[in-house]
């Protein structure tokens, strides 16, 4: 692109920008405290994670109750049906909410994600269906984004995002230990009402104080007004991966890491309760100890990587890490190997950044949208196909309890776990196993990726479809690279 064509870009962007704080100022935004801020978006996404991270013990002792048998399987099934809907969802909502606006889908994602909340402790398989069901509505990530991107310029617009990245993990961080504490003093069900109260807190707070992001104006009069349905297709983006090689690579790429990804954060905390013997305050332990190993190396080792030794070798390096991550966690016996693997596994946490930062110095000004697009579509995918795959590894090889762990002794072992790992004693966890393969398969594939080609994504059909996902009514570029929706990870 001409430096010409980049100068009218910005000036656009800043156009935009100006007319919808004249059209903000001049009262077109329904009630709220103050104007729309970052903060609103941040507030919302960490009282609706702190939320859930207080249940994380208490979900997983209800989990193997319910399902004693196959826990791993049903794990699977109803974490792989959650990610599946949400999938299929995502962008039909983001679509809405362009021409509806955003808070009142805030509203919507936020209650029926916490919704499964309270029926924890009076029906549990109403709990675990009404969580599977509640997938189609599990895109805060997808509404908050674009809550952002209505109020921010594009220059600040990655240290937006970064901030409402960075409170979602610092929900995580602080809220299972939390949980864990209160469950073993008070019992599980105060957890329940408190981590209710605050999912009634973020409702009440998105009603009160959270103003319209997207402006009066811009904005049909009517509910009925008409949505692109080329953007609300979730497939839209993945039929045009095969077009381009490198596009093919990438994605591939993609998909092979983040599938086995995606399974091991659907049932690794469990598998750290039920087969290794770890108590309810190491899991949470755990959680906090590999959130801030993670936050580290996405920010600063990240940052040194990618100076130092160039975008794809910090994209083959974070997947080396990943290897050795999974092959440790299927070969691993005892508590400590645990820990020393979630240590790698921080360090793999830098593959995806290095992969999103790839395809954004390389693909054209213009087509950033549909390349995103495509990776967002593929993890969104994983998401689903993962936790079920890796649900259906953990049935084949038996690895399941017949009866709840016995009391902790003092070394923090069990005899129901000591049973299972002499059953399993060689291959441990077995989908660990299958998912370093997976990953080896994407490093392979990465080796052939070049680092400093062009994307060559200009033909007709491209710029058809960039077009399409830009709405009359949103009020982004139409060419305006979207950032991942699909970010709402399973506790």
């Amino acid at each position: 692109m001409t430096q010409g064509g980049k100068k009218k870009k910005r000036a656009a962007n800043r156009s935009i920008m100006l007319a919808k704080k004249i059209i903000i100022k001049d009262g077109g935004t329904p009630q709220g405290i103050g104007s729309p801020s970052v903060y609103h978006a941040v507030i919302v996404i960490f009282l609706e994670f702190f939320a859930w991270g207080l249940l994380t013990a208490p979900t997983l002792v209800v989990l193997h109750e319910t399902f004693p048998k196959h826990t791993f399987l049903m794990n699977g099934l109803i974490q792989g049906v959650k990610g599946l809907l949400s999938f299929l969802s995502a962008p039909l909502i983001g679509a809405l909410s362009d021409v509806w606006g955003r808070k009142s889908f805030l509203l919507l994602t936020v209650f029926f994600t916490c919704a499964p909340i309270p029926l924890m402790k009076i029906s549990p398989w109403w709990y675990f269906a009404v969580i599977s069901v509640s997938g189609v509505f599990a895109v805060t990530f997808s509404v908050v984004f674009a809550y952002v991107a209505d109020i921010t310029q594009e220059h600040e617009r990655s240290m937006a995002y970064g901030l409402v990245s960075a409170t979602f993990a610092a929900s995580l961080v602080t809220s299972p230990a939390i949980g864990a504490y209160l469950g073993r003093v008070y019992g599980d069900s105060l957890v329940v009402v408190l981590a209710t109260a605050i999912a009634l807190l973020d409702i009440c707070f998105i009603l009160v104080a959270v103003p319209e992001s997207l402006p009066e104006k811009m904005r049909p009069a009517s509910w009925g007004a008409p949505i692109s349905w080329e953007q609300a297709d979730p497939f839209a983006s993945l039929k045009k991966v095969g077009q381009d090689s490198i596009v093919l690579l990438i994605c591939i790429t993609v998909f092979l890491s983040y599938l086995p990804e995606a399974g091991q954060y659907s049932s690794f905390f469990l598998y750290l309760r039920q087969i290794m013997g770890f108590s309810s305050e190491s899991v949470a332990a755990f959680i906090a100890v590999l959130g801030i190993l993670s936050i580290i190396a996405q920010t600063i080792v990240l940052s040194l990587l990618m100076r130092s030794i160039g975008n794809k070798n910090t994209i083959l390096l974070g997947l080396g890490f990943q290897i050795l991550q999974l092959a440790w966690y299927g070969f691993g016996s005892e508590p400590w190997m645990m820990w020393a693997a979630g240590a790698v596994a921080a360090m793999s946490s830098i593959t995806f950044p290095a992969v999103s930062a790839l395809v954004s110095r390389t693909a054209d000004a213009d087509q950033q949208g549909v390349v995103q697009g495509m990776i967002t579509g593929i993890r969104g995918l994983c998401n689903g196909l993962g936790p079920a795959l890796y649900g259906f590894i953990f049935y084949i090889f038996h690895v399941e309890l017949n009866e709840l762990p016995m009391p902790e002794s003092p070394a923090g072992g069990s005899t129901v776990t000591q049973y299972h790992l002499q059953q399993n004693s060689i291959i441990p966890g077995p989908p660990f196993l299958f998912g370093a393969c997976s990953v080896l398969l994407a490093l392979l594939v990465a080796l052939f990726i070049p680092e400093h080609t062009n994307l060559n994504l200009r033909s007709s059909n491209w710029k058809k479809h960039c077009g399409s996902h830009g709405h009359p009514h949103s009020p982004q570029a139409p060419a305006e690279a979207k950032e991942p929706l699909l970010q709402d990870t399973n506790v």
